[in-house]
């Protein structure tokens, strides 16, 4: 007899659990992102440095033009280690613009991840808080494009999060 109560509360206790209904959020991370000021700073200081190095790139850019110029419009009698001095600095010039080129490219990519990361930051912690306090099982991003089909119970937490935030 024990035996059979004991293997009816083992089928029962699983149905019971499995019974609970999931609280399921979704947030919308890029429309929280660029609601935020500190987004909106991060952005503008990476527009400003991007343009002080494509102004750079564009000077080295008319050098190098110059210096091709220079090159085509040799005289076809220049002696030849003349013209090949002048091929070598062209060759030179190219590889120090590329290197350039990378360097910013790497610069820029580590200010935005400097930049991005304690947004991003923010953002995580009042999602999680969210969560906590409204009991969600689950809060995940939010991408039209990736959304095949969407049900009720699903909760759009993306102004419980811009709220946490102090957005609107």
């Amino acid at each position: 007899m024990i035996k059979k109560v004991l293997l009816a509360i083992a089928l029962i206790c699983p149905m019971l659990l499995s019974a609970q209904t999931l609280k399921i959020g979704l947030v919308d991370f890029a429309t929280v992102l660029q609601a935020m000021p500190d987004y909106t700073a991060a952005m503008n200081q990476l527009k400003e440095v991007s343009g002080k190095y494509q102004a750079e790139l564009q000077k080295l850019d008319e050098e190098m033009k110059r210096q091709l110029n220079e090159f085509q419009n040799m005289p076809e009698n220049e002696l030849p280690a003349i013209k090949e001095r002048k091929a070598r600095e062209i060759t030179d010039y190219q590889q120090k613009m590329q290197q350039f080129e990378q360097s910013a490219s790497e610069d820029l990519n580590k200010m935005q991840n400097d930049l991005m990361v304690p947004i991003t930051q923010k953002i995580s912690q009042a999602v999680e808080s969210v969560g906590r306090e409204g009991s969600f099982s689950l809060i995940q991003m939010y991408d039209p494009q990736l959304v095949l089909y969407r049900a009720e119970p699903v909760e759009d937490v993306t102004p419980l999060v811009k709220a946490k935030l102090g957005i609107k």
